[in-house]
């Protein structure tokens, strides 16, 4: 008896809840007003590569008054391409082995990332170099720096 009413109560329940949802449509990055058109450079791209570098020294330079640069990369491949789906930001993961200027090798986690650049125009990296991320921004082991 009281399992059936149980049983009964839940039904009632039920019925107040709403309806499933249908999921939403997925529209394509290519095909919105603003279209993206989701041509990003190659990991291993000097350009991409050059940017990392340089970006990597500066913040050394300038958070950590740290003398350290990138050498040389090695190993350089691709991890994933719009990981999140069409409907995303198109986002290229790459990741690398780093010889920095201290004798040491690093893995290197980077993104390039379309129309984040300067005032949205171009294409942008992320990256961290494990081992050397200082204040904790992609922790733990650059682990949030990748898809």
């Amino acid at each position: 008896m009281l399992r059936r009413a149980l049983v009964a109560s839940l039904a009632g329940l039920s019925a107040l809840l709403p309806a499933a949802v249908p999921a939403r449509e997925l529209v394509p990055a290519e095909k919105r007003i603003i279209p993206y058109v989701a041509e990003l450079p190659a990991c291993t791209d000097p350009d991409v590569l050059a940017e990392v570098s340089g970006r990597f020294a500066d913040k050394e330079a300038g958070y950590w008054n740290s003398p350290l640069t990138i050498l040389s990369y090695d190993r350089v491949q691709p991890v994933a391409f719009r990981p999140w789906g069409l409907d995303t930001i198109p986002r290229r993961y790459c990741t690398a082995n780093a010889a920095v200027s201290d004798g040491t090798w690093h893995r290197v986690d980077f993104s390039v990332r379309e129309d984040l650049g300067f005032i949205g125009a171009g294409w942008n990296v992320e990256f961290c170099v494990a081992g050397l991320d200082r204040n904790l921004a992609y922790s733990p082991a650059c682990r949030m720096a990748r898809p």
